[in-house]
């Protein structure tokens, strides 16, 4: 945006307002196991979350989360539905985060992209593993959402209390 001021020789430009960044997350089940990264690049660099990222502009969210998860692990999996829309609002900027779920289709895990490790586990070892209260907050009530089919039959998998 441009300024002008009474003087047509004085001309102030000013930085655009911030605005928050979205971003897709997507918690990926194989049977009775769930996908995680490490995050290989700052912020967060070492810790262990959800595969996801930067929405571009144009681009549909659940197009952007099937990018993400690509882009970061080689897996494909299919969305089973949206878990929650979730905020992060600090030092570092306000984050519209959009987590789904999914059902893992095909691929084995590797970490490409910004991710410094990508792999399956157990539910108990993701819910340790995970560096925020908010993402283990998706991850069990993403198994709402997968539960009845995920692996073809009724999981065994249950919500931590």
């Amino acid at each position: 945006m441009t300024q002008t001021s009474a003087n047509p020789a004085a001309t102030v430009k000013t930085e655009p307002a911030p605005v928050p960044k979205v971003s897709v997350g997507v918690v990926v089940w194989r049977a009775d196991e769930v996908l995680l990264i490490k995050r290989g690049r700052e912020p967060y660099k070492g810790m262990w979350s959800i595969p996801g990222g930067k929405v571009h502009f144009g681009e549909r969210l659940e197009d952007a989360a099937q990018r993400e998860l690509l882009e970061e692990t080689g897996v494909k999996a299919r969305l089973a539905g949206l878990i929650d829309v979730f905020e992060s609002i600090g030092e570092g900027g306000h984050y519209v985060m959009v987590d789904y779920a999914a059902h893992w289709i095909e691929g084995e895990p590797l970490a490409a992209d910004d991710a410094a490790d990508a792999q399956f586990v157990p539910l108990d070892q993701a819910l340790e593993r995970l560096s925020w209260d908010t993402t283990r907050d998706a991850l069990r009530r993403s198994i709402a959402l997968v539960k009845p089919s995920h692996s073809g039959r009724e999981s065994e998998v249950e919500p931590a209390p």
